[in-house]
């Protein structure tokens, strides 16, 4: 009989997935070890020298190592979070199918489509649906994806005429959105719809959309998806 929790299950978990992620954005930034390393250490260093520089002695010292200690691992989480936020986007950054890798990261209360439109130029539209009410996503030059983004618009339209259809283009081109911020350009989009009628939305294109066209195959780590609660 295991004597195994869920507790425990899903501390193994975390666990290994810290040590996955570190070692994804250790494959593009080399000096991550280094810097944890040294705010771990230099952090708690400091403000413990400046104690004793400001003549705190006996059992005071133990606050200020503990606080020392604290700011260290602190400062060093925050670090390792945004530099392996910035190597999981520039490790996809410019595949096919990028765009749906950030929007599948999105919270609970959006519902991502990836590749409702794709051209043989490898120009994708996914669809994504919120609150703001239908997001469509290009990826590709804006010459060749505004005619995409219009052809998916008016198609969806025809199912749900009274719902917002904004487009965005992902890309790095004049006027287009990168990926990074890809997810809070969604995001801080204006909010039309209740929840209710998000999942009437999804329910009611869910059911005359044709299957999602598969996704030109490029090296997405890992499935393709941008760890949770990296959003840009």
């Amino acid at each position: 009989m295991s004597s195994s929790t869920p507790n425990s299950a899903a501390k193994t978990g975390r666990v290994a997935q810290i040590i996955s992620t570190y070692r994804l954005t250790r494959e593009t930034d080399r000096r991550i070890g280094i810097i944890l390393l040294a705010l771990v250490v230099l952090i708690p260093a400091v403000i413990i020298g400046g104690a004793l520089l400001f003549g705190v002695r006996g059992w005071a010292i133990a606050y200020w190592v503990l606080l020392g200690i604290l700011l260290g691992i602190l400062a060093a989480t925050f670090v390792f979070s945004r530099r392996a936020e910035k190597a999981a986007y520039s490790q996809i950054d410019g595949q096919p199918g990028a765009a749906a890798a950030v929007l599948g990261s999105l919270r609970s209360g959006w519902f991502t489509s990836p590749a409702v439109a794709i051209t043989k130029n490898q120009d994708i539209v996914h669809r994504v649906i919120g609150k703001p009410g239908i997001i469509l996503v290009s990826e590709g030059p804006s010459s060749r994806v505004s005619a995409l983004l219009a052809t998916e618009r008016k198609k969806t339209a025809r199912w749900v005429p009274d719902i917002p259809i904004h487009e965005v283009q992902c890309g790095d081109g004049e006027g287009q959105v990168t990926l990074r911020k890809l997810n809070s350009t969604v995001m801080k989009l204006p909010r039309a719809l209740s929840a209710g009628e998000v999942t009437a939305v999804r329910k009611r294109l869910d059911a005359v959309s044709t299957p999602p066209l598969p996704i030109p195959k490029g090296p997405l780590p890992k499935g393709g998806k941008i760890p949770k609660g990296m959003r840009g």
